[in-house]
């Protein structure tokens, strides 16, 4: 549907380093499901976003600072992965608390691939049930959140994806996530 989300307002929290489709693709199935989506970052201008980790990808501009806005002012959160994005993301507190207070406030998060990593610092898996990229998975297990290895899982208001092969799926469970908030 065009107007699931009509005059819902998501975040999307990333800095350089982003995996580039899990940026835009969602980004995009926002808008399409009548959305806004804004990019918020760790500081203003542009980020690189990056293709497999490996190849620079396009840059983006930044709506928003992180310091600068608040949870209130969105509906949903969104977390891309690639490496580098939430490893910088988790060393920064702003960005950390703003992960926080969205999932401790209720309100939907998607995270995909590394992304979950943010929601690690953020102390906010134990006891909830996610997935992720491989190779964070017993970060989340040592943070006392449960692994299951599918496509989508939804834990109350957390949505997790494990790759950009799963994005279709993720994205579909985001919308209805955010839609139904």
């Amino acid at each position: 549907m065009a107007d699931e989300l009509n005059g819902r307002k998501v975040a999307i929290l990333a800095t350089n380093g982003v995996e580039q489709v899990e940026l835009e693709s969602p980004r995009k199935a926002i808008e399409q499901a009548g959305g806004q989506a804004e990019v918020v970052s760790l500081q203003a201008g542009e980020i690189q976003a990056m293709n497999g980790d490996i190849d620079k990808g396009d840059s983006f501009p930044v709506d928003r600072e992180v310091s600068q806005v608040s949870v209130s002012d969105y509906d949903a959160l969104v977390l891309p992965g690639g490496t580098i994005n939430p490893d910088q993301l988790r060393r920064d507190g702003t960005a950390v608390s703003f992960v926080r207070d969205f999932v401790t406030g209720g309100k939907p998060v998607g995270a995909i691939c590394h992304g979950p990593w943010t929601l690690v610092e953020a102390d906010v898996v134990k006891g909830r049930q996610l997935t992720s990229y491989p190779s964070i998975r017993t970060d989340i297990r040592n943070a006392g959140g449960e692994v299951t290895d599918q496509q989508v899982v939804v834990d109350d208001n957390l949505v997790t994806s494990r790759n950009p092969d799963d994005l279709a799926a993720f994205q579909d469970a985001v919308i209805k996530a955010i839609a139904a908030s």
